[in-house]
C-alpha cells in the first residue's frame, strides 16, 4: 500500500537537493523486480524478461548536454525555480547521468514491460523472440518518483539509451522528435486535455545518430534519405506511466500460468494502478474484485472523455495501440501524432497507422483498447461471477457512453444546449466538400458571424471548393441560418465567450514545428521557445503579429509533403 497523499504547504524546490527530499519510489519499493535483473542497472542488451514488474536500468547519458527548454508552466505548478533547469546537477541528472545524484535518490532507473495489442487484437509473433517477452520501454527510463504538494509524479527520460526491451535499436531519440513531444505535451495541457507533461529538454552538442527521413520537399510516403541528427533527452512527467499493455502482459501470463507468481503479479500491478491513478476515487477498504469493477467504470469515463477531447481540439494519436494507452486515462506517447488542418474524418498523420487509427475512428480504437483493458482484468474475477457480470456490462455499454461524450462535445463546440444530429450531419458534409480548416472554422464560428463571409477565412479554396462555389455558398448560408436559430436563447456575448473556451484559436500544426526543430538542430532555439509561449495560450487573443503568423491556413505547397503532412516514424 502506498503512503496516503495529502495536500501540503506548497513546496519551493530551488535545488536538486530540495527535490531529493521529496523522492518516494513507490513502484520499485512495492512491486516485483525482474529476478534476472541487475540491481546496479547495468542491463542494456536486448533479452527476454519473463517476470517482475520492472527492470533496473541505468540511463546512458548524452554527450555534452546543452539546455534547450523547460516546461515553465509545469515548473511553476511544481514549485520549481526556473534557474534549476540550467543548473549543472539538474542538467546532469535529466540528460541521463545518475552517478552524482543526492543520496536519497536512486542511482539506477527502471524500465517496464508490456504486451502488444493492435486495435484489440493480441500480437506475439512480432516480438524478436516470438514470445511476447521483449516488448516494453525500449528507450524510456524512469529515474524518479516524487511526492510534490500532495501529488505523486513519475519522471521518465525519453531517449535515455538501451534497455532489455530495446529490441536491437540504439535507445536514442533525436532532437526532431523530442521537440515535437516537448511542445505537444504542454500544448495539450493548455488545451485542457489530460496528458503527460514536459519537464525538460536537453540536446547533445556532439552526439548524433542516423535516421531515415524525408528529403527537402519530398512527396514520398516513406522516408527517402538517411540523415544525421543530434540526439536529445526529454523528460516527461505523469502520475504514473502504467499502460493498458502493461496490464495485458501480466494478464496473459496469469491466463497461461507462465510462472508461480503470475496471478499475484497481475493483482499487484492492478492494485498499484488504483493507488497511483485512482486514489480518492476508489475506496481502499473494498475487496480486489470490487475495486476492479469500479476501476473499469472509472477508466471508461476517463477514456471516453479523453477521446472526445482529442477530437474537440483536432488531435489524432496516430498509433493508438494498447501499449500507447495510459491506464490513468490521459494522452501518452507523442510519436506519430498530429493536429489536423483541413477537416478529414480519415486524417491520419502516420503512414503506418491505417484508417483504424484515423481522426474520427479514434472512438472505435478506444473501444478496442477498453476491450483489451477489460480482458486483462478478467482473471482477477473468475471466482466472483457477480463482479464478472458487472464488468461485462460496463464493457458492453462503452459505445453508448462514447457516443454520449461525442454528442456533448459537438454540442459544446457549436454552442448548443443539446446535440442536433441533422445540423451536425449537414455541417460535416459541408466541411468535407468545401473543405475547411478545422481549427479556424470553429474559432470563426465562435465569433458569431452574421453571414458566411468570416467563415470563408477557414475555406481551402482551390481544392474541391471551386467545383460549385455558388451552390456551396447557398448551402453554407442555409446551414448558418439554422444554426443561428438554435443559439438565440443566450446573449451573444455569453455564447461567444463559452464557445471560445472550447474552440482554440491556436493549434500545434506540424508545419509550425518543422522550422522550429530544423533551427534547433543548428543551435537556434528562438522559434521553439516562441512556439512554446504561443501554444501554451491556445485560447487567448494574442498579439497581431502572433495572429498573422499562427492563425492561418496551411500553405498549399505544404500539402502532401513528407515530414510536414505525414511521416512514417518520429524517432
Amino acid at each position: 500500500m502506498l503512503k496516503r497523499l495529502h495536500r501540503e504547504t506548497p513546496t519551493i524546490v530551488a535545488t536538486l537537493d530540495d527535490l531529493a527530499t521529496l523522492a518516494d519510489y513507490s513502484l520499485i519499493d512495492t512491486l516485483n523486480g525482474d529476478p534476472e535483473g541487475n540491481a546496479n542497472g547495468a542491463d542494456h542488451a536486448p533479452r527476454q524478461v519473463f517476470s517482475g514488474h520492472y527492470v533496473p536500468v541505468n540511463p546512458t547519458p548524452i554527450e555534452n548536454p546543452e539546455y534547450v527548454a523547460h516546461g515553465k508552466n509545469l515548473f511553476r505548478e511544481l514549485g520549481f525555480a526556473d534557474h534549476m533547469a540550467r543548473s549543472d546537477d539538474f542538467v546532469r541528472m535529466f540528460s541521463g547521468d545518475l552517478s552524482h545524484v543526492p543520496d536519497s535518490m536512486r542511482k539506477a532507473g527502471w524500465a517496464c514491460g508490456y504486451a502488444l495489442s493492435i486495435y484489440g487484437t493480441e500480437f506475439i509473433q512480432q516480438c524478436p523472440f516470438q514470445t511476447g517477452n521483449a516488448y516494453g520501454d525500449g528507450r524510456a527510463i524512469s529515474v524518479l518518483e516524487a511526492v510534490i504538494n500532495g501529488q505523486r509524479w513519475e519522471m521518465q527520460l525519453k531517449g535515455a539509451g538501451r534497455t532489455p526491451y530495446c529490441r536491437g535499436a540504439d535507445g536514442r531519440a533525436v532532437l526532431r522528435s523530442s521537440v515535437r513531444e516537448f511542445l505537444a505535451q504542454e500544448h495539450m495541457h493548455a488545451l485542457g486535455v489530460p496528458t503527460s507533461r514536459s519537464l525538460s529538454l536537453y540536446v547533445s552538442k556532439t552526439e548524433k545518430v542516423r535516421r531515415p527521413w524525408y528529403s527537402e520537399g519530398s512527396h514520398s510516403i516513406n522516408p527517402d534519405v538517411l540523415i544525421s541528427e543530434p540526439v536529445a533527452i526529454s523528460t516527461r512527467v505523469a502520475p504514473s506511466f502504467i499502460r493498458v499493455g502493461q496490464l495485458e502482459l501480466f494478464s496473459r501470463r496469469a491466463r497461461k500460468n507462465e510462472h508461480p507468481q503470475a496471478m499475484e503479479e497481475l493483482e499487484k500491478i492492478v492494485l498499484h494502478l488504483i493507488d497511483r491513478e485512482y486514489d480518492g476515487v476508489i475506496d481502499q477498504t473494498l475487496t480486489t474484485a470490487e475495486k476492479v469493477v469500479l476501476l473499469a467504470r472509472e477508466f471508461r469515463s476517463r477514456l471516453t472523455s479523453l477521446v472526445a477531447n482529442w477530437i474537440r481540439v483536432g488531435y489524432c494519436q496516430g498509433n493508438f495501440n494498447s501499449d500507447n494507452c495510459a491506464a490513468g486515462g490521459f494522452t501518452l506517447d507523442y510519436g506519430p501524432f498530429g493536429f489536423c488542418d483541413l477537416f478529414d474524418p480519415q486524417y491520419q498523420p502516420w503512414t503506418g497507422g491505417g484508417r483504424h487509427f484515423s481522426f474520427l475512428n479514434q472512438p472505435m480504437a478506444a473501444e478496442r483498447n477498453f476491450h483489451s483493458f477489460c480482458s486483462a482484468l478478467r482473471p482477477l474475477l473468475t471466482a466472483h461471477q457477480d463482479c464478472l457480470r458487472q464488468l461485462d456490462e460496463i464493457e458492453s455499454e462503452f459505445p453508448k457512453v462514447m457516443q454520449e461524450q461525442m454528442e456533448k462535445m459537438w454540442a459544446a463546440k457549436l454552442g448548443l444546449d443539446a446535440f442536433d444530429a441533422g445540423l451536425f450531419s449537414e455541417l460535416a458534409t459541408l466541411m468535407m466538400q468545401t473543405p475547411v480548416d478545422y481549427i479556424l472554422f470553429f474559432r470563426e464560428l465562435s465569433l458569431l458571424p452574421d453571414d458566411i463571409g468570416p467563415l470563408k477565412k477557414s475555406f481551402y479554396k482551390g481544392r474541391t471548393y471551386a467545383a460549385d462555389p455558388e451552390g456551396i455558398d447557398r448551402r453554407w448560408s442555409a446551414w448558418l441560418t439554422k444554426w443561428q436559430s438554435l443559439t438565440q436563447a443566450r446573449s451573444r456575448e455569453e455564447l461567444s465567450s463559452q464557445m471560445k473556451l472550447v474552440n482554440p484559436k491556436y493549434s500545434l500544426r506540424e508545419w509550425f514545428v518543422v522550422p522550429a526543430y530544423q533551427q534547433a538542430a543548428a543551435g537556434n532555439y528562438a522559434l521553439l521557445r516562441e512556439l512554446q509561449e504561443v501554444m501554451t495560450q491556445p485560447y487567448a487573443e494574442q498579439s497581431k503579429d502572433v495572429e498573422n503568423k499562427y492563425y492561418r491556413l496551411k500553405p498549399p505547397e505544404l500539402f502532401e509533403v513528407g515530414g510536414s503532412s505525414h511521416y512514417s516514424c518520429s524517432s
